[in-house]
């Protein structure tokens, strides 16, 4: 993970924060990789917290979500509070 590039599967704004979403088969979120890519988007989003905080910006929240929770009626609210890593 050290060498390599994270990128989030989606990035989602609404009016009170920032979400980086990361939907994953829900057998590999204990996977090696998992952890890493988790605790890299953690501290990307402590820094862009901060900075977004200073210029009257939003809070970012990293989601790691399993995909057998992901259903119609589930809401961002919904799986933010079931699955902020």
């Amino acid at each position: 993970m050290d060498e390599e590039s994270y990128e989030p599967d989606f990035a989602v704004e609404t009016r009170t924060a920032k979400f980086l979403c990361e939907p994953k088969r829900a057998d590999r979120i204990g996977s090696e990789e998992a952890p890493a890519k988790a605790k890299a988007a953690k501290t990307w989003c402590e820094h862009a917290t901060a900075h977004d905080l200073k210029h009257g910006g939003k809070p970012w929240i990293y989601l790691l979500i399993p995909h057998d929770a992901i259903t119609g009626n589930m809401t961002l609210a919904g799986l933010g509070s079931r699955f902020t890593a």
